[in-house]
Formats: C-alpha cells, structure tokens, sequence
C-alpha cells in the first residue's frame, strides 16, 4: 500500500502574513460599508453593478480597487481555467518578468500584498535580496495567493461572447461550463490583455502564403516537442522573438535562424523611461496633438530581448541571427517553408512569429454589434499630413474613465459603461493599463471614473436618502442628561 505524500505545510512566516494582511486592511477599512444602490432588471434581477472581464493581473488589482471603494455586487470572469489566468504559465515564454522585482503590482499600496513581502515569507529575506528577476510562475503562485487574500471570486472557463445595450443596462452574453448565459451589470471592464483590443498580428504575406498548420504566434500555445530536430525560423527580434529561439532550442531544434527587418536589435526598453508620476498620471490631460505625438514616439520603441535570453540563444551554435532581412516572399516546396528575406532564400520546417499584436477593435467578437457606434482616434483627430499612423489611428478613442465614447454625440449613450484596461487604451490614457509598471496609476484612474459614474447616475437617490436621513446621533435624554 502506497502511502500518499503529506500536504504541503504553510510557512510559519507565510501564516504570519497573512495575519498581518488581515490586519492592514481591516486598519484601512477594506472593504468599505457598500454605497452603491441596488438596481434591478424589469423581470426582478438584481444587476450587477460591475462585471471585471479578465482575472490577471489588471482584472485583480481593478477588483481589489473596487472593493476597497465599496462596490460589493462585483464579478470577475475569465476564460482560463484557474491559475492560468494571463500569459504567465501559458504563452509566456520567458524564464522571469523583464520589470524590476521592486515594482508593486495588484497590492494597491498595502506592503503585506506586495510580492516582496510574499516571497520573503515564501523564501526567505536572503533568497529575495539575491534575487535579480522574478520567476514567472512563481509570480503566478502570487497572483493566486493574493486573490485569495483579498477575497476575489472569478468565475473561470468563462467567456464574454458579446455586449449588448438592454433598457438601462448592459446585457453579457457569457459561454459558460454549464452552458450560455446572460448577465445583467451597470458597467464592465474589459481587463483583456495584450490581445484585448484587437488580435495577433500575423504579417500578410505568411497568413495569405503559407498552411495554418506551419506557424505559431508567440501568443498561442504550442507542443514544444514538435520542433525535436526541425529547422525553425524566427521572424522577428524583439524579446518574444528571443524568447521563442531559446524555446526551440531548448526543444532540440536542429536550427534556429532569426530573420529581422531592422539590421540591430533594439536596446531600450520604452517603460523605464516612463515610469514616473507626472507622466502616468497625468498622460490622459494632454491635448489630442500632444498625447498622439507621444503614443507615436512611444510605439516606435520595440522591446528588448533580456540579456538572459539574448545570451542563451547566441550561445548555441544552432542559433543564427540576420538582420536587415525583410521578409519578401513565402511559400510552400515540397514539405518546406521557403522563404525569400532580405535578398537571401530559406528553407524551413515551421515558423515562430513575435510579430506583436494588432489594435483593431473589429477583430473583438464581443464588440461586433456596437463597432460602427464606437469612435477611434482618426474620428476625432487629425493629424499632420506627415505624420499620418493609420495604425495609431485605428485605435478607440477613450473618455477619462477609459469608458468608449460616441462616433456620433447621442446614438450610443450606453457605451460610457463599457470601459476597457488594455493595450488599446494607450493613445487615450498613456501606458497605464499594459503592465506592471504602469499599473499603480492606471488603477486608481479606472476605479475613480467607474464610481463616479454609479454615484453620479444615482445621485436623485442618494440626495432623497440624505433628505430622509434621520439617524440619531446626539440624546442626551436617552443617556439620562435631560
């Protein structure tokens, strides 16, 4: 008889954190006593006010916001399966985050939630100051404690399949394990990702010229063994790029070559510069010309690989890396890839793309009924003739909340309760809603504005409450003083 292996123990160090988390937040009340009133459907459903789509890391740290600021009839729903919620053990490839382990993330500011303070009574206080990056799926481990710690339901393997107006609300049509259904919010906040806001970017010339079957982008999933002693090609040379080479070669390609457009690999890494307050936090007070001419500035970077990544590949004779090599033609010879870059022929087994994501609202399945009421940046700016970015443009067009906002004034009244925390904010709103880094403004900025619409839509109610209010406060009779 097989004796089976003892439940993991819970550091002692970790149990006492946890104590000290309950603490903290009951110091600061959280939550708060709820304020906001109860509204229902015309059949009698109770609506829910706020419907969180996405449980990474965004759709956390906004949950954790909302509640800290009274809003109870909150849900959070995500596609995954739990705990793999978000790239992080899915199509991240990447031994270790590439943001300092010094940024906060989800914690909102309380030190016992930080991810310091999680792996020091994981790991030790040692282990955390020899740590240079943090591990990805120990990052992963965090999340799901610190979901836990604050008291976030999400309901997994959910799906949004669409977003339709209903009387004076919003219906959500979700694909759930028990089948469809629909349910009745106030607001919803798409926290979708890197992806949320269009899809995959797949160079036209590879989507129209090559089998389905022989790419994979970095964004998808893919059974590593199926490059066991292939000849791969890697288009491109960002960090996704490098974070792929090194994946086939620890798969046991037999070679890994990267074709790059650009003749150097980028160097700078775009959110360092940006990570200071008058920038994150006041982003979105620019005019229209000023915040188009930094998302321009800001798009043109390209991330680096990490020195990590860029050492393993280059180390491996199997690896080889071409710059200045555009991709001019694809197609299939025989049973290889051939492809014609830079002036230079290739031949292939499968291709590995980190050729980013697009920005194309249109793409989004859940927004096909309300795109041609949803306004993009080229409604509502115009900018210099020689510095046309169709691409920027294409991007919605937010309001301070990162709420859509009418193409035409008055047709689509609803759309201010559509809300949206990610990629595709950033013309809008700046890089606040893409990461960790700029998460600690992009937070309170969402949560702000989701309040202030609940209050302001109820504000007849709540002045008739106050006018009503009667509470005793001061009895001097009942104490026996009178």
């Amino acid at each position: 008889m097989t004796t089976p292996d003892p439940a993991p123990q819970t550091p002692p160090a970790l149990t006492a954190l946890e104590a000290q988390v309950r603490r903290d937040l009951a110091s600061i009340e959280v939550p708060l006593r709820p304020w906001v009133p109860e509204r229902r459907t015309a059949n009698g459903d109770v609506l829910t006010d706020v419907v969180i789509v996405g449980a990474g890391l965004s759709g956390l740290a906004i949950a954790f916001g909302l509640m800290r600021q009274g809003v109870s009839r909150l849900q959070v729903v995500d596609a995954a399966p739990m705990g793999r919620e978000g790239p992080w053990v899915t199509s991240a490839r990447m031994r270790t985050l590439r943001s300092p382990k010094t940024l906060s993330g989800p914690d909102l500011g309380v030190p016992s939630l930080t991810y310091r303070a999680w792996h020091e009574a994981m790991f030790g206080t040692a282990d955390w100051d020899a740590l240079d990056k943090i591990d990805r799926c120990t990052w992963m481990d965090y999340l799901v404690w610190f979901r836990s710690m604050v008291g976030i339901a999400v309901s997994n393997d959910t799906r949004l399949m669409a977003i339709t107006p209903a009387d004076d609300h919003i219906a959500l049509t979700l694909e759930t394990p028990d089948g469809p259904a629909v349910l009745a919010c106030r607001k919803v906040v798409l926290a979708t990702g890197i992806e949320g806001a269009g899809g995959l970017h797949v160079p036209s010339l590879i989507a129209k010229s090559l089998p389905r079957e022989r790419w994979t982008h970095s964004g998808e999933l893919l059974d590593l063994d199926r490059l066991t002693g292939k000849s791969i090609g890697v288009i491109g040379a960002a960090a996704s790029s490098f974070d792929w080479a090194v994946a086939a070669l620890d798969a046991g390609a037999a070679e890994v070559t990267m074709l790059a457009r650009s003749p150097t690999l980028p160097q700078t890494e775009i959110l360092d510069w940006s990570n200071f307050p008058g920038f994150l936090n006041h982003f979105a007070d620019l005019d229209d010309a000023l915040r188009y001419q930094f998302a321009r500035r800001m798009f043109a970077f390209k991330t680096p690989p990490t020195m990590e990544m860029y050492t393993r590949a280059t180390a491996s004779p199997a690896f080889r890396f071409v710059g200045g090599a555009a991709l001019e033609a694809a197609a299939m010879d025989g049973d290889s890839i051939a492809l014609t870059a830079g002036g230079q022929s290739y031949r292939f087994d499968h291709l590995l793309l980190g050729t980013g994501y697009a920005v194309d609202i249109s793409q989004r399945r859940e927004l096909a009924g309300l795109i041609d009421s949803i306004a993009l940046w080229a409604d509502r700016f115009t900018p210099p003739v020689d510095s046309i970015d169709r691409d920027l443009l294409a991007y919605p067009y937010l309001g301070p909340a990162f709420e859509f906002t009418e193409k035409t004034p008055g047709s689509a009244p609803f759309l201010k309760d559509i809300h949206i925390f990610n990629n595709g904010a950033v013309p809008s709103l700046g890089p606040v809603c893409n990461g960790i880094t700029g998460l600690k403004s992009g937070v309170p900025k969402l949560v702000s504005g989701v309040t202030r619409g609940l209050f302001l839509a109820d504000a007849a109610l709540h002045y008739r409450s106050l006018d009503g209010y009667a509470k005793v406060h001061f009895d001097p009779a009942a104490a026996g003083l009178a």
